[in-house]
């Protein structure tokens, strides 16, 4: 067996650490020591999901100015528009806000932008054509923050722009009425993680403080909408969005949002048992299918309507097009994969653009790259003039500062430290493959780049009880920022194994110690199947299998070597 990752075991914790944590059993010590809880109340915090900071939403930069201007939109009868991304995060933020103003007596529509006539972000041609249908101010959500061109635009044709994102904001803020975005210079609010649909939930909270005359809506019951966007956009679980997105969690488990009964039914999940694990991987999904392979207001009317026949017949769509969408990505990351190797079988960049690649899935193609190669991977569509790339990286390489140093080739880019996007004219296509990998070179080279797997403790098969089992459930929601307990046993004996799923995808294991024996699972692992030595050791989390009525307990792999290799 090849093994290519590291595994990093968390140190035990230290006695002045155990003492403080006494009150807690022993492992669940260890898991609240290694998230850096090391005191009795940091860590009852941490359990409850309550933020150690205020979160009032007035304490955001630009959120009074903000207020004012839709209030006076509100009061006269003014002409609104909700711009939103075409992702999960856009459209949860749209129909968010576009619910509160609703609920407030504004005059207000929606607008997603299509991925594939216009791209990311704001736009003149939209701005220009929402001006003339009379619309007066527009509220982005998810975008914005780098559109000082399209802001400019906006403000000659006395279109009033309120910017909310949480994208990283260029050096120059782009000129608005207001711009809420808590990582803009200066900006004094505590949480600079909310995803956009966080940011469009602070706004409605300010909307909605005082209006109890006016409307009988929480800002609260829209946590459902913010658990989707979060989760669904990789935001950190930490700080306010853990706690959001534990209370979103309630709230979809009962849900009133018809389109969300009808999304969990072909997903065939029950709502109340969704995770945030469940949101990453079967919701979150299904809902971005519509934005990747058309456009985004399939999954923007399923979240809003309330009229049953239609939620069941646009969860069956978006079924589909989720289907539609891995074969494509599939496709694609084949042929990305055999174009960045071409040249060079072991880049430190991938780098593939085809003219046939669909704009919708590029992202994921990059991303099934950087898995597969533990190396950054950029894959994109070249039209007639420009190319247009999703790019996604490792821990070790920051992709948006590397297209930064790159920006006087760039026609517009965004992102963060670990996904960006990018639009470059063909003519400089090459030299901006040629800069970026002399950057990639400049970072990584002589490193030994493999992908590092952190588990929290090296545990006997003995101390997995149920008990342990509702332990772990408080550390909840687990996902980025905030990772599910992974623990490490040795030396285990493989009693059966045998592949399972379509073409033997994945990995079905029956290991034991020689007193106790566990199932286990390994997704995308079918292929070690005919080649695993008689005893191993396992990095794995430990979970209920829930099918057909039956629950038991089993270890879901995350990795798996010779036993004794490391």
């Amino acid at each position: 067996m090849n093994h290519s990752k590291r595994w990093m075991i968390a140190p035990p914790l230290p006695p002045s650490a155990q003492a403080a944590l006494a009150a807690f059993p022993p492992v669940l010590q260890q898991l609240l020591y290694n998230r850096g809880y090391a005191s009795a109340s940091a860590a009852r915090a941490y359990l409850q999901a309550e933020p150690p900071f205020s979160t009032d939403p007035y304490q955001m930069l630009g959120m009074e100015h903000a207020v004012a201007r839709i209030r006076r939109a509100i009061n006269d009868r003014e002409a609104i528009a909700i711009y939103g991304d075409y992702d999960v995060d856009g459209v949860t933020a749209t129909a968010l806000l576009v619910q509160t103003l609703h609920a407030l007596h504004a005059n207000v529509r929606p607008y997603i932008p299509n991925r594939f006539e216009e791209g990311y972000g704001l736009n003149k041609e939209a701005l220009a054509t929402l001006r003339a249908e009379g619309i007066s101010l527009l509220i982005t959500v998810d975008c914005g923050i780098r559109s000082q061109e399209e802001a400019h635009y906006a403000r000659q044709i006395g279109l009033d722009l309120i910017i909310t994102d949480h994208h990283t904001p260029a050096e120059t803020i782009p000129p608005a009425v207001a711009v809420l975005n808590p990582k803009q210079p200066e900006d004094p609010y505590p949480d600079k993680d909310l995803a956009g649909v966080g940011i469009a939930y602070k706004l409605a909270q300010a909307l909605l403080d005082d209006q109890a005359g006016i409307t009988a809506l929480r800002a609260e019951d829209f946590l459902d909408l913010v658990a989707l966007g979060t989760v669904a956009d990789l935001a950190p679980l930490t700080g306010e969005n853990r706690a959001l997105v534990r209370q979103g969690l309630r709230e979809i488990a009962q849900t009133r949002r018809q389109g969300l009964f009808s999304l969990a039914a072909v997903a065939e999940i029950p709502l109340a048992r969704v995770s945030a694990t469940t949101i990453g991987y079967i919701l979150g999904p299904r809902l971005n299918a519509a934005g990747r392979l058309d456009t985004a207001l399939a999954a923007y009317e399923l979240l809003t309507t309330s009229h049953a026949p239609r939620a069941a017949e646009l969860a069956q769509q978006l079924n589909l097009q989720n289907r539609q969408r891995q074969e494509l990505t599939r496709k694609i990351q084949e042929e990305a994969e055999a174009l960045a190797l071409a040249k060079d079988p072991q880049p430190l960049l991938l780098f593939a653009v085809h003219p046939e690649f669909n704009p919708g899935v590029v992202g994921l193609a990059a991303a099934r790259l950087v898995e597969k190669f533990y190396r950054p991977a950029i894959v994109g569509q070249m039209a007639a003039e420009t190319t247009r790339c999703s790019c996604r990286s490792i821990p070790e390489f920051h992709i948006t500062q590397a297209l930064d140093r790159c920006q006087d080739l760039l026609l517009r880019h965004g992102g963060h430290a670990s996904a960006a996007g990018f639009t470059v004219r063909n003519e400089n296509l090459a030299a901006l493959q040629e800069r970026l990998q002399a950057i990639v070179n400049e970072q990584l080279s002589g490193q030994d780049l493999k992908q590092t797997l952190y588990a929290d403790a090296e545990l006997p098969l003995a101390a997995l009880k149920p008990e342990l089992l509702q332990q772990l459930e408080a550390l909840q929601p687990t996902g980025y920022g905030n990772p599910e307990a992974v623990f490490v046993t040795r030396n285990v004996r493989v009693t059966r194994a045998r592949t399972v799923g379509s073409e033997g995808k994945h990995l079905k294991l029956t290991i034991t110690d020689g007193w106790l024996t566990f199932d286990a699972i390994g997704f995308q692992m079918g292929p070690l199947a005919d080649q695993l030595p008689g005893q191993i050791d396992i990095l794995y989390t430990f979970e209920v299998n829930e099918y057909n009525g039956r629950s038991a307990l089993q270890l879901n792999l995350r990795d798996l070597r010779p036993a004794g290799s490391g």
